[in-house]
């Protein structure tokens, strides 16, 4: 049986940047070319530059037509080169064909800073309607919060429960920036659709932030500090299928909550300390299916920091793709109480293509980092099926207990049951990557590598692998 095509294509907000480096275009089973409007993404907070992003909606083989307006295509590359994604060059226009949703970087002549990200989303399953019980429409426009609110919280013309608040097609302002989310309820930003602010989850439960449209932080200075997401103190929270474009803060920022699960986000960030998915004494975290390019650690997992107290377990990240321009892609084990000691313990990093890992300061590499301080204790963390290209500045291990004057007032307690299996590095791996122990009582123990090849080469033991097995470090073994 075959399955069945589908193509849903969306206007571009008026009032959002569009960037003309690409015309892009799609169709299905041969039909009319579909123009996709082509949105503005600064990328990289070294130097800011302004790339491309288009998206949609689909299932089935879907025709995708890329040309670049000015100047010649020498050559192109689709990545993650893991998709073996093939296309046919034909002047300035590159054509491909994509089998279902997916999420690409289609980069010409080199360039990663002016490149296409194509977005293949996958259609939407019980999405809302404008007009049926329990949802309130709102029209493109400039919004008090407390309006919407009352809106949210009050009864329909039928006397029903408001359930969902759908933010339409086009424009959308908050006139205070943070929106407070009820619990039980739902926010809804439709394809086409642009909020110029926070959602925030605090002390509340049961809240879903979901459709295909675009959470647009780009017009806030850094030190405001808005985050795309903020999930404080809170349960049972999902956030599905949104892009946030450039948001002063971390992408999505969880502290004290749990059972939360985030699908198909996709986000761009430029500023200091914009992380992608940060979380805090936090457990049964979900996140799958999300492209994170960001200018700090794309996915960071802490224990104690601030105001949420506590130790984190129950982390899985999977079937997801990680642009670090800046700093890591995947981080673990920085923050906890130095006065008692955290436990971080049960993550799961598995089938993650790594993009890009960019950092100069030393003490800030590694594609995959445990960076154990506070007198944390990091135990049971498995990375499985990683694919990591080659990478600008960095290393490709950093598993370390330390102490960071800058962050920590003590160092880390240990690490240990550390698993690296199926790991493949495309490039030389860049600078030696590191195991190391704090002193005798703050070691590193039981450290597999299986099936782990570095530019082609396996893997068999420290030195092949450019790994410095340094002092305070037991049982790392070669498989």
């Amino acid at each position: 049986m075959s399955r069945e095509t589908k193509l849903i294509t969306y206007p571009g907000p008026a009032g959002v940047a569009e960037n003309h480096d690409f015309t892009v275009r799609v169709r299905a089973n041969g039909g009319e070319w579909e123009q996709l409007f082509v949105y503005d993404v600064k990328v990289d907070m070294h130097q800011v530059r302004h790339a491309s992003m288009a998206m949609f909606d689909c299932s089935g083989p879907i025709e995708i037509e890329v040309t670049k307006n000015e100047g010649t295509v020498d050559a192109c590359v689709i990545r993650p080169l893991s998709r073996g994604v093939p296309y046919v060059l034909d002047g300035n226009t590159i054509t491909l064909t994509i089998d279902g949703p997916q999420k690409l970087s289609v980069e010409v002549n080199g360039e990663r800073f002016h490149n296409l990200h194509l977005f293949a989303n996958p259609p939407e399953v019980n999405a809302p309607s404008p007009d049926e019980p329990g949802v309130v429409y709102v029209k493109p426009g400039i919004h008090r919060t407390e309006d919407l609110l009352a809106l949210l919280t009050a009864a329909g013309t039928d006397g029903r429960e408001m359930t969902t608040l759908y933010f339409g097609p086009g424009m959308h302002h908050l006139e205070e920036v943070i929106f407070r989310i009820p619990s039980g309820k739902t926010i809804y930003i439709a394809g086409g659709a642009a909020v110029a602010g926070s959602m925030v989850c605090d002390s509340v439960s049961d809240v879903t932030v979901r459709g295909r449209g675009v959470l647009y932080l780009t017009e806030f200075g850094r030190f405001s500090a808005f985050r795309g997401v903020r999930i404080i103190f809170s349960q049972r929270i999902r956030v599905e299928g949104i892009t946030l474009i450039d948001p002063p803060h971390y992408s999505i920022y969880i502290g004290k909550s749990e059972q939360i699960r985030i699908a198909n986000f996709k986000a761009f960030s430029t500023k200091g300390w914009s992380d992608g998915i940060d979380m805090m004494a936090s457990s049964d975290i979900e996140i799958e299916d999300v492209f994170m390019r960001n200018s700090d650690d794309c996915i960071a997992v802490y224990a104690s920091r601030w105001d949420y107290q506590g130790d984190t377990r129950n982390i899985t990240v999977r079937n997801s793709v990680l642009w670090a321009d800046v700093a890591h892609p995947m981080n673990t084990g920085g923050h906890g109480n130095h006065h008692k000691g955290d436990v971080i313990e049960n993550v799961l990093f598995e089938n993650i293509d790594v993009l890009e890992h960019h950092e100069p300061q030393p003490d800030y590499q590694g594609c995959m980092s445990i960076n154990c301080g506070d007198n944390n204790t990091v135990r049971n963390v498995t990375y499985r099926n990683i694919r990591v290209e080659p990478f600008e500045l960095g290393q490709l291990f950093d598993i370390r207990v330390l102490h960071n004057p800058k962050y920590n007032p003590v160092p880390g307690k240990r690490i240990e049951n550390i698993r690296f299996e199926n790991i493949i590095c495309n490039g030389d791996g860049g600078n030696p990557s590191r195991i190391a122990g704090f002193d005798a009582d703050r070691t590193v123990g039981n450290v597999v590598f299986k099936n782990v090849t570095i530019d082609g080469k396996p893997v068999t033991d420290a030195e092949a692998g450019s790994i410095r097995v340094l002092p305070f470090v037991h049982n790392v073994s070669f498989e």
